[in-house]
């Protein structure tokens, strides 16, 4: 590797872990998640069956494991059942069965994947999830203001703690180059072009070693690259052309790092929240990245925002996409679709539609 690359590599990396410090600070002084939809509220049983769709490879699973097999045999509930993942089912079988156990809750311990497979199948049952994040980006966590590195009080809220409705979405893609086609549920932030590129090339090594900061190496590596041109409608709306780098579709926005991605994007809203990026050279990659850390409101011709329930993307060629930053597959046809309200989460207690950040209830 050239000596100036790797140079500006560090660089960027010690920007973003320095920038990424101080939104952390900047977030419990100052932010709040609205809860637009409804407060949160107890479920009100005395006795619950609990199911656990557990992956078993994730580092504290078997702490995690014994914590939950404590705290239900306290509350002199039966014992939970625990449904473990393989590599070759990532939840969707487990959480299958924890529905047929007749189960009052499931609870999911592992990462991102893992959530997004279990609440596809709990969306619209009625049946509250609860989060043990396990993972090395824990989106979904972050976004209901657990904190991710609180096992024994992420237990306690899965079990005891109160509950609220969230939207999920729904991204549908299609390549016509290879005839292909599928549906993937996401929670937090769907994407396709640079930054589904940037996914799918962080070195998974590195990403055990330093966590989300490995996303920046690929992402340096990757910002070097030319414009696509695509249709972009809202909503049925007539389409519109662009030519763009990168476009996300953020059911909420916050993501690893205390960074505020999309500060308006909203779990509750029943939208979407649109980001279409159009940088052509470096200098648009800096004021975009210097806009999101600061919380910049003046308007970037490179970054246009949009609010809508459905997204149709059509390009010639096919793109990159990413589901709650795992890679998807590539298309040339793209459909994004919120489900407002279709899924049922225990958090932390809650007052007046507020959600402060980084605020926790005692148990």
């Amino acid at each position: 590797m050239n000596d100036w690359l790797l140079y500006l590599i560090i660089t960027a990396a010690l920007a973003f872990a320095v920038s990424s410090w101080w939104g952390v600070r900047s977030l419990k002084a100052l932010h709040t998640r609205s809860a637009v939809q409804e407060d949160t509220y107890h479920p009100g049983l005395s006795r619950q069956r609990v199911a656990v769709v557990m992956n078993p490879v994730k580092a504290k699973s078997s702490e995690a494991t014994a914590l939950i097999r404590r705290a239900c045999l306290s509350a002199g509930w039966d014992a939970p059942v625990f449904f473990e993942t393989t590599a070759e089912d990532p939840g969707y079988s487990q959480a299958e069965a924890a529905l047929a156990s007749g189960a009052d809750v499931v609870l999911v311990g592992g990462g991102d994947g893992t959530v997004r497979v279990v609440a596809e199948k709990l969306a619209r049952t009625n049946v509250p999830m609860g989060l043990i994040p396990l993972g090395t980006g824990n989106l979904l966590a972050r976004n209901i203001d657990l904190d991710v590195y609180d096992l024994h009080g992420n237990v306690q809220t899965a079990l005891f703690g109160h509950q609220r409705h969230i939207d999920m979405a729904r991204m549908g893609i299609r390549n016509s180059r290879t005839g292909t086609s599928s549906e993937h549920a996401f929670l937090v932030i769907a994407g396709m072009g640079m930054d589904a590129e940037v996914v799918g090339d962080t070195n998974d090594g590195l990403k055990k070693a330093v966590g989300w900061l490995a996303y920046t190496e690929a992402g340096v590596r990757h910002l070097p690259g030319r414009r696509k041109k695509v249709s972009i409608a809202l909503d049925d709306q007539p389409e519109q052309s662009r030519k763009i780098r990168s476009v996300l579709f953020a059911n909420c926005g916050l993501i690893p790092g205390g960074i505020d991605f999309i500060p308006q994007a909203m779990i509750d809203d029943g939208m979407l929240d649109v980001v279409v990026m159009s940088p052509r050279s470096a200098i648009g990659w800096i004021a975009m990245y210097a806009k999101i850390m600061f919380k910049h409101k003046r308007n970037l011709p490179v970054m246009s925002y949009y609010r809508s329930g459905k997204i149709v993307i059509k390009c010639a060629e096919p793109v990159a996409t990413q589901i709650d930053g795992d890679p998807s597959g590539e298309a040339t046809d793209v459909t994004v679709r919120v489900e407002p309200g279709s899924l049922l989460v225990r958090v932390t207690e809650s007052k007046g539609g507020e959600m402060a950040a980084g605020e926790s209830t005692p148990h």
